[in-house]
C-alpha cells in the first residue's frame, strides 16, 4: 500500500542529491500554462461572459449572474446545521487571536539628527480570495484567507469559488455561510483559471442578465486550487500579487520507537483523503513503528471512506513513502530537505526536536497535535507552501495582505553631512546625474563637512 526508502547506508547526501531521493508528486505547472493562456486571453477581452462560458464547460452548469445574490448567502447561514456554525465560529475566533498578533506597526528609526527613515505598513487595497471545490468542500479556507486579510486592514474583499450543479449554480452553501459569518458578501460563483482571470483582469463589462457592475479587478490573490488554478496564477504574476502556486497537500511525520503507530497511520491517511496526488511521508529510525503502521494503514484505510478514488492512489503513489534513516540526526536531515507542508513530531521530547527543523509550513508538536487540528481550529493558518517550498516561503499570515513602504525624512543640514559620500557612490557607479541631484541643493558644490 505504501513504499519503503531506506537511507540507512552510507552517510546521506547533501541538498538536491538528497532531496531527489525523496518522494515528491509529479506537478507540471510549466505544462499547464498552455492551457490556460487561452482562458486567461478569453476573459481578458470577453469578461464575464467568458467565465460564465467556463463555468458551463468545466462545472456543467451555466450560472445566470456571476456574482451570488446577497438573499442567497444569508439564506445560506440561515440553513447552517447549528454545529457546523458552532465550529465555524470557534475556528474564526480562535483564528483572529493568532493572526491579529501578527499585524506589524509603523516603526521610526532616527538614522541622524535630522534624517529619519520610517517603514510604513500598508494594506494591500483589493484582495481576490479563491476557495477551492471539486472533491470536498473547504469552508475552513474561507476563514483562513479571510482572517489574516481582514486583521491586515483590506477593505476590498472579494471570494471566488466555484459553481455546484447540485446548489443550481451557486458555490457550496457551507462556503457560502462562512462567507455571512465572516461579514464577506462580495462572492462570485467562478472556479479554476477563469476565476483568477476575472481577478486580474476585471469584468467591468458587466454581467450577461443583469445591468451590475461586475467584478472589479484585484492587486492581489490567495487560496489554494488545482494545478490549472496554479498555472493561472504563475501566468498573471505581475498583473497581480500571489500568495503561493500551491501543489498537491502533503504531510511529513518524524518519528521515533514512542510513537504510536495507531496515530500515525491515521495522521497519514488523513492527508491522503484529500486527493490521489497527496503525500503522506513517514520518516523514522524504528523498523518497528514502520512495520507497525504498515499494519495500521490497512486496517484503517480499510475502515475509511474515500477508499479507491483518493487514499490509495495517494498512499500508493510515488509521492508517499515510509522512509527508513539511522537516526534523528538524519531523520532531521531529511525532513529538512523535504520542506514539509506540514510537518509533525512524534518522538520523545518532541518540543525539542521542533525547535531544531528549519524547513516546514507549519510544525506540530507532538501526539496531540495532529495535522487535523491546524486544518481548522489551532489558530494557525492552513495555507501553506508546498512542494519543498517552505525552504524559502511561509504561510499565508496577515503579512501577506501589507507592504512596507520606507518613508525617507531628512533636513537639510542632515542631507549637508552625507551628501560627500552619496556624490562618491554615484561617481563610482558612473552615474553623475544621481551626484547633481545632490549638488543642485548646495549651489552645485558638495559641502564641505570637515
Amino acid at each position: 500500500m505504501i513504499s519503503r526508502i531506506d537511507l540507512r547506508g552510507e552517510a546521506l547526501p547533501e541538498g538536491s542529491a538528497l532531496r531527489d531521493l525523496l518522494p515528491r508528486a509529479e506537478f507540471d505547472v510549466e505544462a499547464a500554462l498552455e492551457t490556460v493562456r487561452p482562458i486567461c486571453e478569453d476573459v481578458r477581452h470577453h469578461g464575464a461572459a467568458a467565465v460564465i462560458d467556463y463555468g458551463e464547460k468545466f462545472d456543467q452548469v451555466r450560472v445566470p449572474s456571476l456574482r451570488v445574490p446577497a438573499e442567497a448567502i444569508d439564506r445560506a447561514l440561515d440553513e447552517l446545521d447549528p454545529a457546523v456554525r458552532a465550529a465555524l465560529e470557534e475556528s474564526i475566533r480562535r483564528a483572529r487571536l493568532v493572526h491579529r498578533e501578527q499585524r506589524r506597526t509603523t516603526h521610526t528609526t532616527q538614522v541622524v539628527p535630522g534624517g529619519t527613515v520610517t517603514e510604513k505598513w500598508i494594506p494591500v487595497e483589493r484582495v481576490g480570495l479563491y476557495v477551492p471545490g471539486g472533491r470536498a468542500v473547504y469552508p475552513s479556507s474561507v476563514v483562513m484567507n479571510v482572517v489574516p486579510a481582514q486583521e491586515a486592514g483590506v477593505e476590498g474583499l472579494a471570494v471566488a469559488s466555484p459553481p455546484q450543479k447540485e446548489f443550481g449554480g451557486l458555490p457550496h452553501p457551507t462556503i457560502l455561510a462562512a462567507c455571512a459569518l465572516l461579514g464577506v458578501d462580495e462572492v462570485y460563483a467562478a472556479g479554476g483559471a477563469q476565476a483568477i482571470a476575472m481577478f486580474a483582469y476585471g469584468t467591468a463589462d458587466g454581467e450577461d442578465t443583469d445591468d451590475e457592475p461586475g467584478c472589479a479587478p484585484v492587486n492581489l490573490v490567495t487560496g489554494p486550487g488545482n494545478i490549472y488554478v496554479a498555472a493561472a496564477k504563475r501566468l498573471l504574476k505581475g498583473r497581480i500579487g500571489i500568495d503561493a502556486e500551491a501543489g498537491p497537500t502533503e504531510i511529513a511525520i518524524l518519528a521515533d520507537s514512542t510513537a504510536d503507530p495507531v496515530h500515525v497511520a491515521a495522521d497519514l491517511i488523513s492527508q491522503a483523503e484529500h486527493d490521489p496526488m497527496a503525500a503522506s511521508v513517514l520518516v523514522t529510525d524504528s523498523d518497528e513503528l514502520a512495520a507497525a503502521t504498515e499494519a495500521e494503514l490497512k486496517t484503517q484505510v480499510a475502515a475509511s471512506k474515500h477508499v479507491d478514488d483518493r487514499i490509495v492512489p495517494a498512499l500508493a503513489g510515488r509521492q508517499s513513502a515510509i522512509v527508513l534513516v539511522r537516526d534523528l540526526a538524519d531523520g532531521l536531515k531529511v525532513v529538512d530537505a523535504y520542506g514539509a507542508e506540514h510537518l509533525e513530531i512524534q518522538t520523545a521530547d518532541a518540543a525539542a526536536v521542533a525547535d531544531r527543523v528549519r524547513n516546514a509550513g507549519a510544525i506540530f508538536v507532538g501526539p496531540w497535535a495532529p495535522v487535523s487540528l491546524g486544518d481548522y481550529c489551532a489558530g494557525s493558518n492552513h495555507v501553506l507552501p508546498t512542494g519543498g517550498c517552505a525552504c524559502h516561503s511561509s504561510g499565508l499570515s496577515v503579512q501577506s495582505f501589507l507592504r512596507g513602504v520606507h518613508i525617507v525624512d531628512y533636513t537639510r543640514d542632515a542631507l549637508a553631512d552625507v551628501a560627500h559620500h552619496v556624490v562618491t557612490l554615484a561617481e563610482a557607479e558612473d552615474l553623475p546625474a544621481h551626484g547633481a541631484a545632490i549638488k543642485a541643493r548646495f549651489g552645485w558644490k558638495v559641502p564641505d563637512t570637515k
